[in-house]
């Protein structure tokens, strides 16, 4: 509730960042195991403060493990006020954010730290990491200064969703600013004078929202997802806009397609700026510049971290709230045999049982061969987590695992 109540939004985080620290002292941090660094003046815009980081040296041995959480919210988080409603915790204004993502996270790594700082219990080197302008593109983490982190061996980042939820993957992420450059001219003496460069821009974005290259992408069996998030130009109604500024993104776990769905961007917006000519035939102008904001990754299922977060995760925690630990890429599972039995059930007939006993009720096809992918349609059903829509199921038999797509566009890898 006191970290929810502090205002930070991503470049004014200084507030938070004092708050954590005064925390961590007051359990007996030493001055010298927290540290900030400048990451801020290395971010775009007037940042207030850098990551801070808290490192302490170990009881027992074993490898560095840090704990992370980003401490900057969304702007509509702005003026949030906590309030408690029930067992719930919900903004007072209905029209602000209440600023868990990730006030939350937050929360989680500055309890866990207070927490071995006062029981003094035995632990191995640990590294707590609260990093800035996380909202805005991953700035704090990109310009950590990584020499204050102590070489950390496992690391933790802790950004919402459920605590079952072990998050071992994720799409790279594209961000990409498009200035489209027309013609000035007066709108109500010449209109036919002027290259309206909202008119270049709006001819870019239909053509791509027409050909499948906006919002949830599939093309050839590979997958991604697009979007045009902000557009700003423009002065007066009676003026061509001479210019506008538009701000978009391109997501996918191939990078392959990913940089196919930038290009697909790029070749509509450039094409828009040719297109669009005033009456001597001079047309507009379209420039580009991007940046990776992370690229796609996915942890081995040995990887120690990913050990680490499955054996902590509280069996009679899980079967209480109902849910699986989630496993996989985001948000992709992988729901651990010892829990009680799923049904993926669809048609009129269970076609296979498999040996955690787990049960696919389909009608699959094309082929009902014992190896290799096959297709189904089904719902979630069991009695510790209700159904979540109509799925479209791909099961491979050979090695009990199925890719489940869910009605509202959510995936699992649901391994046997």
């Amino acid at each position: 509730m006191q970290l929810l109540a502090i205002a930070g939004v991503s470049g004014r985080e200084q507030r938070v960042m004092q708050f954590i620290a005064r925390r961590l002292r007051r359990a007996g941090a030493p001055d010298d195991a927290l540290r900030f660094d400048q990451a801020h003046r290395r971010c775009p815009g007037d940042g207030q403060v850098g990551n801070l980081a808290c490192t302490l040296g170990g009881s027992m041995r074993g490898p560095r493990r840090m704990f992370v959480a980003h401490a900057d919210t969304v702007p509509l988080c702005r003026g949030a006020r906590p309030v408690r409603r029930g067992n719930k915790i919900v903004p007072a204004d209905k029209h602000t954010a209440l600023g868990a993502d990730n006030r939350s996270g937050c929360a989680v790594v500055l309890a866990t730290a207070l927490e071995i700082l006062r029981s003094k219990r035995p632990h191995p080197p640990l590294t707590f990491l609260w990093t800035i302008q996380e909202e805005t593109g991953l700035h704090g983490a990109r310009h950590l200064r990584l020499g204050m982190l102590g070489r950390p061996r496992l690391a933790f980042n802790f950004d919402g969703g459920s605590a079952e939820k072990l998050t071992v993957g994720a799409t790279g992420g594209y961000r990409m600013e498009i200035c489209a450059t027309g013609i000035a001219a007066h709108a109500g003496g010449a209109p036919e004078d002027g290259v309206n460069a909202i008119t270049i821009a709006a001819v870019a974005i239909a053509r791509l929202h027409r050909e499948g290259w906006l919002g949830r992408i599939n093309k050839s069996g590979r997958s991604g997802t697009s979007n045009i998030g902000s557009i700003a130009g423009g002065e007066a109604t009676n003026v061509v806009t001479p210019e506008v500024v538009l701000r978009g993104e391109a997501r996918s776990h191939d990078p392959t397609f990913r940089r196919r769905i930038v290009r697909a961007i790029e070749r509509e917006f450039r094409r828009a700026g040719r297109n669009v000519r005033n009456r001597e035939g001079v047309c507009g102008d379209v420039r580009f510049d991007g940046r990776i904001d992370y690229e796609a990754f996915k942890l081995p299922d040995d990887e120690p971290c990913v050990l680490a977060a499955e054996a902590a995760i509280p069996t009679r925690a899980v079967r209480r709230s109902g849910r699986f630990p989630a496993v996989g890429w985001t948000p992709i599972g992988s729901p651990p045999a010892e829990f009680p039995p799923l049904r993926l059930v669809a048609g009129r007939r269970t076609a296979t049982r498999f040996r955690s006993g787990w049960t696919l009720g389909s009608s699959i096809g094309p082929a009902a061969s014992p190896c290799g992918w096959h297709a189904a349609k089904g719902m979630f059903s069991s009695p510790y987590c209700s159904a979540v829509g109509e799925l479209d199921i791909l099961v491979d038999i050979s090695s009990l695992q199925a890719f489940v797509n869910s009605s509202e566009g959510e995936s699992w890898l649901v391994r046997y």
